[in-house]
């Protein structure tokens, strides 16, 4: 079992930066993979970036050059650093735990983050 709580959203001008923040409560954290999705009204939750136990990586097209994820295990925390906003960025930001065996997935509650042009 693994809960999430993201915080770090907010609003913020287009060329700006946000530091999102997943802190995890659970024995297994770093036996997981870490994903942020997000979603726009609308629209399919798609994921951004990943990084998984080992510390590969993962970029989507859009969030690649200005989008870092990083993980604390010690913290149980993962962060996601990100720069350049643009307003196509607006979204609710939702932080994903996948457990491969059994496989299973986690999801915090999500943080919005608006970017105004």
């Amino acid at each position: 079992q693994i809960e999430l709580v993201e915080s770090g959203g907010g609003l913020v001008q287009a060329g700006g930066s946000l530091r999102l923040s997943c802190a995890a409560a659970g024995r297994i954290f770093s036996s997981v993979a870490i994903g942020w999705f997000r979603q726009a009204p609308g629209k399919e939750r798609e994921i951004v970036c990943g990084i998984n136990r080992r510390g590969g990586l993962y970029y989507s097209e859009s969030a690649k050059g200005r989008f870092a994820i990083s993980r604390d295990n010690a913290e149980q925390t993962v962060y996601l650093q990100m720069n350049s906003l643009k307003p196509e960025d607006t979204a609710v930001y939702y932080c994903n735990a996948h457990r491969v065996l059994p496989p299973r997935d986690y999801w915090g509650q999500g943080t919005q983050v608006t970017v105004s042009s």
